[in-house]
């Protein structure tokens, strides 16, 4: 299942992407931005569905698969890989454009979306937290802290000798696997495997997590309450629609709890699968991208 063309490109932000397209360049544009540990494949399902009214764009971000991996955890903190996100439109000659984003990519898309508001039309995330409402969650609600205690094993970087190899097999199985809802085997396995094993991309991915700013409080922590919980926050002015995979366990319902008040223009289509909805179940995701864009 192609459906797309891959090609290389160079962004003035240093590094180089592959990249996906699919449909008309001339058509409006849709970024669909993937999250970890994925690639371009995350949309797999969703870029011929979107190419039929869509220029559809989607990288592979710094960090994943054949794309730069920068060293240097300075390298992947959240305005890096906009800054990528706005060069990667621009070079395809598109001011404005429909923005999506799953996971990281959804991080990415949230703050994008915050930070220029010229740039991005509409927004679509799949099963990725808002800041505010996330970091208001890890404070508030102990079992999306408890459930989200891996952040702070990925933080730790001693862990990355241990992914190559047989190492690589053994985070499939017993760190990925546990999250997905159906199995993955075959050609989707050897892909992922093929991905991770790539130089350096086991480190740099995870380098994401180690550049967040997000604050994930040990279980029996008490930590200083950040300022900014109790404070007015900005809100997206984009109309939003939020695709939420209910069996999702790292990232729990709470994640939609209050997100109106940050999100005015919001929908919200609750579909039954994990965190990995995109290709789960993708013919509901692709329904619901296409139905909401009408």
């Amino acid at each position: 299942m192609a459906g797309f063309e891959l090609q290389r490109i160079a962004l003035p932000t240093g590094v180089d992407l592959d990249v996906a397209t699919a449909g008309d360049p001339a058509a409006p544009a849709i970024v669909l931005l993937h999250g970890f540990p994925e690639s371009h494949r995350t949309w797999r399902h969703q870029i011929p569905a979107l190419a039929t009214r869509f220029f559809v764009i989607a990288p592979d971000q710094r960090g994943f698969a054949r794309s730069s991996k920068p060293e240097g955890v300075e390298h992947y903190t959240t305005d890096k890989p906009v800054a990528d996100l706005l060069a990667l439109a621009t070079h395809f000659g598109k001011d404005r454009f429909t923005l999506v984003g799953h996971d990281w990519g959804g991080a990415v898309a949230w703050m994008a979306a915050l930070q220029h508001p010229n740039r991005i039309e509409r927004l679509i995330i799949v099963n990725a937290p808002h800041p505010f409402v996330f970091q208001k969650s890890l404070f508030d609600d102990m079992d999306q802290r408890k459930a989200s205690q891996y952040i702070r094993f990925f933080r730790d970087t001693s862990i990355d000798q241990g992914l190559t190899g047989a190492g690589l097999e053994k985070f499939f199985g017993s760190t990925f696997a546990k999250h997905l809802t159906r199995a993955v085997a075959g050609e989707d396995k050897a892909a992922y495997l093929d991905e991770w094993s790539q130089p350096g991309a086991m480190s740099a991915m995870l380098n994401w997590y180690r550049a967040s700013a997000v604050q994930v409080p040990a279980m029996d922590e008490t930590p200083n309450r950040p300022a900014f919980l109790d404070a007015p926050f900005p809100p997206i002015t984009q109309p939003t629609l939020v695709i939420w995979g209910t069996q999702d366990k790292a990232l729990l319902p709470v994640q939609l709890d209050g997100l109106d008040a940050v999100v005015p223009d919001l929908s919200v289509r609750k579909i039954d699968a994990g965190h990995f909805v995109t290709w789960e179940a993708p013919e509901e995701v692709s329904a619901a991208m296409l139905d909401w864009l009408d």
